[in-house]
């Protein structure tokens, strides 16, 4: 167990409202060890952007992590070139440009057609009505489980990154996250004669992977590739409609939806954290790490360093965001960046605030999550 400062937390505390035990943690423990987590927390950018490069001491190959425990051992859970192996193989489903030309065209019918639907209600849950449907319907062509419904997608991810998350051992959670992988399994297993082109399972069974490799990377691309975009979606249009300043800014073309999501992700980042496996005996600023510990390089946290961003806890598009480490910085960053970028600020935002006129909240909107994080409800109504 490393010798890190103890830092207790309230987990319901925690997963209400993360943040300021972050910042505490920055200003007098940036290496802490949190009991109720069972983790070594890092916190500061610096030296989580540093860690996550050297997987000879941060290893993300976990045996007995949840990840691997609950879904099996994807490419996300292997390092060197186990890890490279599959990535590859993966990526020409989630490239640059398969997502350009083939993907975005995809991602615009779907959104364009759920706006249609909406349009003549005047008011909705943006989160389940809008960014839920949004999210999955582009998660099930990327993934090329086609004969998945969007509530089955959204369903099977949230309960898997619940999984993920479950370090209090609930036995409900665990059930639900087992159901989901069974559910994922029976739709592969249908579509394994006839994947669609360009597809996640497509380009996994082209380059000959071991089955069991392609249902966990497929697992993977789900726990991950519904709720970040799904999150980010709901969370950067509620914070874009709660900055008129900032919208007016974006209706009159000075800054971007680009712009407006760096900053979320910044901000309130859809994947707080990526948990590593001690692999041998280290210390980093003045810590001893231990073979097997747990350590949780938490991105969310550097997010608001202090060190790199003036006001940390305020929404301003115009900021400088390079720093900001949302999708990980060492060989693990997120495989699908391009298309979630993509999907949030070419396709869903733009289509979603141009065919919904005057779109405003209608009441409040929680949050939920440390490990995960976004807007549970989002009342929203518009001019029909």
């Amino acid at each position: 167990m490393s010798n890190a400062p103890v830092y207790n937390i309230d987990p319901a505390a925690f997963a209400a409202d993360p943040y300021p035990d972050l910042a505490r943690m920055r200003a007098e423990a940036p290496i802490a060890y949190v009991p109720q987590l069972g983790a070594t927390l890092f916190t500061r950018r610096d030296t989580i952007h540093a860690q996550e490069k050297r997987i000879d001491v941060f290893s993300s190959h976990q045996p007995g992590g949840l990840m691997t425990m609950l879904m099996d051992e994807n490419m996300m859970r292997k390092d060197g070139t186990p890890h490279q192996i599959e990535r590859k193989a993966l990526f020409p489903a989630l490239s640059p440009r398969t997502v350009k030309a083939h993907w975005k065209p995809v991602f615009e019918d779907a959104a364009r057609e759920i706006l249609a639907g909406l349009g003549p209600r005047g008011a909705c849950d943006f989160v389940t009505d809008y960014a839920m449907p949004v999210s999955a319907r582009a998660l099930i062509a990327i993934t090329g489980l086609a004969e998945m419904t969007p509530a089955e997608m959204d369903g099977a991810s949230q309960a898997m990154i619940d999984g993920c998350a479950n370090y209090a051992g609930v036995p409900e959670i665990e059930a639900r996250c087992h159901a989901a992988t069974a559910l994922i399994d029976a739709h592969i297993d249908r579509m394994l004669d006839r994947p669609p082109p360009h597809s996640a399972l497509d380009v996994q069974l082209q380059a000959g992977l071991p089955m069991n490799s392609i249902r966990a990377n497929i697992k993977l691309v789900i726990s991950g590739g519904q709720n970040e975009p799904r999150d980010a979606i709901g969370g950067t249009a509620w914070a874009v409609m709660t900055h008129p300043d900032q919208r007016a800014a974006i209706e009159r073309g000075d800054h971007g939806w680009t712009d407006a999501f760096s900053e979320y992700v910044r901000w309130i980042s859809p994947i707080g954290m990526s948990p590593r496996r001690i692999a041998r005996r280290d210390e980093v600023d003045g810590v001893t790490l231990d073979p097997e510990d747990r350590a949780f390089l938490m991105f969310s946290s550097a997010g608001r360093d202090e060190a790199y961003f003036d006001r940390p806890e305020e929404f301003d598009i115009t900021r400088d965001t390079q720093h900001a480490i949302p999708f990980g910085a060492g060989p693990h960053f997120c495989a699908g960046a391009a298309a979630s970028r993509c999907l949030i600020t070419e396709v869903a935002l733009p289509l979603a605030f141009e065919q919904l006129p005057n779109l405003r909240l209608t009441g409040p909107v929680p949050f939920t999550g440390w490990a995960f994080r976004g807007p549970t409800a989002m009342p929203v109504a518009w001019d029909s």
